[in-house]
């Protein structure tokens, strides 16, 4: 657990920071008032100011909308935010595409709404930021609970806007222990992420990224406080009902039938020391269920791999998106 004293640190820091933005927003606000509007749709990567997409039922979607070229669209894991996948977005943005992230709806920067927090309106408000900002021919690219969102999205709406998938470190077809899904995880592991969530979520979260998460928990691991911190910081952003509801939404989701609509170019990567989501009942099950994906197999590798493999992950990425 982080020391009080660094703790203390990072809130001076916040409310230093947002002091400093009290003083300077109303400024920037004045000056964007007499700044001639420009197209919300930045079709060649041309800079917006509106960052915000709101779905049907009045919540408001943070995405972020990089460089320009072929798109390249990020789902995020639980508890974090679009934030997660920065290392992948920066290197393939700087390689000329096109790269955009949203933070689900009650995590990060988005709204908090009471409802929704479940896999079919999680893919609704994919949909609705895709058409929103009309892309097509992308890459949709899905890490754990996002590559449930991925999988739940073809499966509703098809791949009219889609180019290729990935899945990885993904919670498809279906994380949960049931007689006809036998190598899932038991209830009992899914109830005690619940019953740490209600005690003491920020503590669940330091202790979920500072043990199986990024693998620190394995003999000789080299633990980065900086991953720890990160992993809570985007937590705690969330709300504590969206992230508490959605739980139940990764882990017992069956995407086996929307694994099956995959009708473009997939690949599926997973570390095979993956605490968290483990291979055999994820990467493994759902390679075999869509229709030529290629399977990747990091060997070692643990859960949070955007992390702890992100040069190779990179890499992997842009070869596949290439080819």
């Amino acid at each position: 657990m982080s020391d009080p004293s660094d703790l203390a640190r990072r809130h001076l820091l916040i409310g230093s920071a947002g002091a400093a933005a009290s003083l300077v927003l109303p400024v920037a606000a004045d000056a964007a008032a007499k700044t001639p509007s420009k197209p919300t749709h930045p079709a060649h990567g041309a800079p917006t100011m509106s960052n915000y997409f709101t779905t049907p039922d009045g919540t408001q979607l943070y995405f972020k909308d990089w460089g320009a070229g072929q798109p390249i669209v990020f789902s995020h894991g639980w508890p974090l935010s679009s934030d997660s996948w920065e290392s992948q977005m920066l290197f393939l943005a700087s390689k000329g595409y096109r790269v955009i992230a949203h933070d689900r709806r009650g995590h990060g920067r988005s709204s908090q709404p009471w409802n929704g927090n479940e896999m079919n309106t999680y893919a609704d408000d994919l949909a609705g930021l895709l058409n929103h900002l009309d892309v097509k021919n992308a890459v949709l690219v899905g890490f754990s609970t996002g590559g449930g969102e991925v999988a739940r999205y073809i499966g509703r709406h098809g791949t009219k806007r889609v180019a290729k998938a990935v899945l990885v470190s993904s919670v498809p077809p279906l994380m949960l222990k049931t007689a006809a899904n036998p190598g899932g995880l038991p209830i009992e592991v899914f109830d005690g992420i619940r019953a740490g969530s209600i005690a003491d979520r920020s503590q669940l979260y330091l202790d979920i990224a500072g043990g199986p998460f990024f693998g620190f928990n394995r003999p000789g691991a080299k633990r980065s406080q900086g991953m720890v911190d990160s992993f809570w910081m985007q937590g705690m952003q969330g709300g504590h009902k969206n992230t508490y509801d959605c739980i139940k939404a990764f882990s017992e989701t069956d995407f086996t039938e929307d694994l099956k609509k995959f009708d473009v170019p997939t690949l599926v990567i997973h570390g095979d020391d993956d605490q968290v989501v483990p291979i055999d009942a994820a990467g493994r099950s759902s390679a075999k269920l869509v229709k030529g994906a290629k399977l990747i197999v990091y060997a070692g590798g643990p859960h949070g791999i955007t992390d702890t493999h992100k040069e190779r992950l990179n890499e992997d990425l842009l070869a596949f998106i290439k080819a």
